[in-house]
């Protein structure tokens, strides 16, 4: 298949697009930069220029694909509600150029959108309302009834693995910058993790296999107590961790309060029974003792 990657030279994209390779397939990555160009013919991959803005450049390139992979987005969280709505028209415009096809549109999603403290599931429906980046899963499976095969693949909070430049480093700088690391309460709040190379194996299986309208869970651990990597956190930079209360916490966490207070226990095994994704990489614990994360 020739499938087009969006987001193709980022930290889970870049896996996306080696794995796809190694399938067989033929890739073609968006690339805003020289640099990102580079990486992309160096791994194998064709090129083509533009940004989550150009949707004719992304149009172009969908038009010309046996399916689509969107993992990028715009990470600048001082102007999230624009990178909502980049992300909205980029899904908009996807589905205008794949319309009738039934093709392959997989959109990348994340398990804190769904309903917390309780046990997710692949059948959990988005909350509305909470995170303004649900609108883009509305989006998506809306153009399932355009004649798309469009399908959600939901990211935990930890996706993990060299070069992660995700909520798990901006952590180990906050400890830095505050001198201790903190979790919130008792610490036992879940997060689900997964490693970037198996989060790229299902990726490739649902542009390959996943029925129209499904959400894929990319999920390896269910659900890690908060005080574990805190505490892994705390021995990798040699200082000392503590519980804070809800209201200290914006103190040493800001805007990352809300993520470090979830509890997002999420489930995988219907993903795996279905498409037979069977995640091998090294746990998120693991990997945090194991990796450059210090």
């Amino acid at each position: 298949m020739r499938i087009f990657v969006t987001g193709a030279s980022g930290f889970i994209g870049s896996a996306v697009v080696d794995t796809l390779l190694k399938r067989g397939h033929h890739v073609v990555g968006l690339a805003r930069s020289d640099a990102a160009a580079e990486q992309l013919n160096a791994l194998g991959a064709e090129v083509t220029r533009g940004s989550l803005e150009d949707i004719a450049s992304l149009q172009s390139a969908a038009e010309q694909a046996d399916g689509v992979i969107h993992t990028a987005f715009i990470h600048d969280f001082s102007r999230f509600q624009h990178s909502v709505e980049v992300d909205q028209r980029a899904i908009n415009g996807l589905g205008d150029a794949l319309a009738g096809s039934n093709k392959p549109l997989i959109v990348t999603s994340g398990t804190m959108l769904l309903p917390l403290n309780h046990l997710a599931t692949e059948q959990s429906p988005t909350e509305m309302g909470r995170n303004p980046r649900a609108m883009s899963d509305m989006a998506a499976l809306a153009l399932v009834g355009r004649g798309i095969r469009s399908a959600l693949v939901r990211l935990p909070p930890t996706v993990h693995g060299a070069g992660d430049h995700g909520f798990i480093p901006m952590l180990i700088a906050l400890a830095k910058q505050n001198g201790v690391v903190v979790y919130i309460d008792e610490g036992e709040n879940l997060w689900p993790a997964v490693h970037r190379y198996d989060a790229a194996k299902l990726f490739c299986l649902a542009v390959e296999h996943a029925a129209a309208g499904t959400s894929l869970h990319a999920v390896q651990e269910q659900g890690i107590s908060f005080k574990q990597i805190a505490k892994v956190i705390g021995t990798g930079l040699n200082l000392p961790v503590k519980s804070v209360t809800l209201e200290e916490a914006p103190h040493y966490l800001s805007w990352m309060t809300h993520f470090v207070a979830a509890n997002n226990p999420t489930s995988s095994r219907w993903t795996q029974e279905t498409l037979g994704w069977l995640p091998s990489g090294p746990d998120l614990l693991s990997d945090l003792r194991n990796t450059d994360y210090f």
